[in-house]
């Protein structure tokens, strides 16, 4: 039974061809794709090679002595990462769906799909178009209310790059309409996923310089400045794969002295919900604070750190110096306590990715409750690592509507590694 489910999810993919696609290392042959159904769920089969690396660092932080992932950082962030992928259970993702309309209705031009210059000239706008989104996303206040949650983390590491927003697409989705017009939607799907996943191995403070690549590619060096919450870091270095365009832009900047990481103004919690909705409601409380259409208006669109008379992203100089020691938050539960959130959150994880695998099996109201209770048990685990008094009774309740799901869909008390056999004989009872 259990090797069922590897056989669905973990072998997949061959070892070799997953940790090439997170460095962006593919043939236009492999990654070819005649229709848009054909194109694979990239991301989703990069899970286990996410959590292998993560691993993989924290072990070698150890070894060397370096600052290794805190569990309850790390839960928060893979808990963002869980809730934005959760719209995606009910099909396509806005971007998806808003450039196959454009493609289907207003084309210019048809780009021959399996031509190696078509696949190469969409990795590049692909990535020019991330740019731009990108530096909007720090530059308009809406905007930012969706990728702060990317920011939120003191922490930098593997776990860190994991930490994404659930609004985020509502905005990236425009910047990438151009290209619409003649690149094949199928060939965007497949580097719209690859731009993403070279993203993940530059959270990392383990490689320091990579020599002449830093002139070319976006690495963990640039994109620390980018995390960084220093002054001299603040709306630099946006790029995705390569960064070319922060240094055609005037937007590029070297790391030159230690950087610290978080928002200017640091979260005081582990709640992935809060995380999540926290600057929607202080530009909510900006808007109503402020008197003229203006003044609302720049509330939203100007940047996040602008105040009536200065300039549209604000004055740099104005931002708190970082105070050293740094002091992180960090609400210092036990660490029983800690394994405790662990072991659940990664029960929560196998069967997210198992119902990930098999959710074509699953009717709306289904999807509709997992995700709900999805939802419940990430509150509860951050409410648990914030210490609230309420926590307690709200991880009885979780447990409670657990045991009550895992009888349903293991009538017979099977092991929970049955799950993905239920999911499939579902599946095939669908589609028979």
């Amino acid at each position: 039974m259990a090797n069922h489910s590897l056989d669905n999810s973990l072998l997949k993919v061959p070892i070799s061809t997953g940790f090439r696609r997170l460095f962006y290392i593919v043939k236009p042959s492999e990654s070819s794709f005649a229709k848009e159904a054909e194109v694979p769920n990239y991301v989703d089969e990069a899970i286990p090679f996410f959590f292998t690396l993560i691993i993989l660092e924290n072990c070698l932080n150890w070894w060397h002595g370096k600052k290794t992932w805190r569990i309850n950082d790390a839960v928060s962030s893979v808990s963002s990462g869980m809730v934005s992928q959760l719209p995606l259970l009910f099909g396509r993702s806005i971007e998806v769906a808003a450039y196959c309309y454009v493609y289907h209705n207003f084309r210019i031009k048809e780009l021959d799909w399996n031509c190696a210059t078509t696949w190469w000239i969409a990795a590049i706008v692909v990535d020019c178009g991330y740019y731009w989104f990108h530096r909007a996303a720090h530059e308009i206040n809406l905007f930012w209310a969706g990728h702060q949650v990317h920011h939120s983390s003191q922490d930098y590491n593997l776990a860190t790059a994991l930490r994404q927003s659930i609004l985020q697409r509502y905005t990236s989705w425009m910047f990438y309409l151009p290209m619409a017009l003649f690149v094949p939607p199928q060939v965007f799907m497949v580097h719209i996923q690859f731009n993403l996943l070279y993203q993940f191995w530059i959270h990392t403070e383990l490689v320091e310089n990579l020599g002449p690549l830093e002139y070319i590619f976006n690495t963990p060096s640039h994109h620390r400045v980018h995390h960084g919450r220093n002054p001299y870091c603040i709306d630099k270095n946006y790029a995705g794969t390569l960064i070319i365009w922060d240094r055609m832009f005037g937007t590029f900047q070297p790391e030159t002295e230690q950087v610290e990481y978080g928002l200017v103004h640091p979260l005081q919690t582990w709640n992935p919900i809060e995380i999540q909705i926290c600057h929607l409601k202080w530009i909510w409380q900006r808007f109503n604070e402020e008197k003229t259409i203006s003044d609302k208006l720049s509330a939203l669109f100007k940047g996040p750190g602008w105040q009536r008379g200065t300039p549209r992203l604000g004055n740099h100089e104005d931002l708190p110096e970082v105070e050293y020691p740094v002091k992180c938050y960090d609400s210092s539960i036990s660490p029983m306590y800690s394994i405790y959130i662990l072991v659940h959150f990664l029960i929560l994880n196998i069967t997210y990715t198992e119902m990930v695998q098999f959710r074509a099996g699953l009717t709306p109201v289904q999807v509709t409750l997992a995700i709900v209770f999805i939802l419940f048990s990430l509150t509860t685990f951050g409410c648990l690592n914030d210490r609230r008094s309420y926590a307690p009774y709200l991880e009885t309740v979780r447990l409670l509507v657990l045991l009550g799901l895992f009888f349903h869909f293991d009538p017979e008390n099977n092991l929970p590694s049955n799950t993905g056999i239920y999911f499939d004989e579902k599946l095939k009872a669908k589609t028979a």
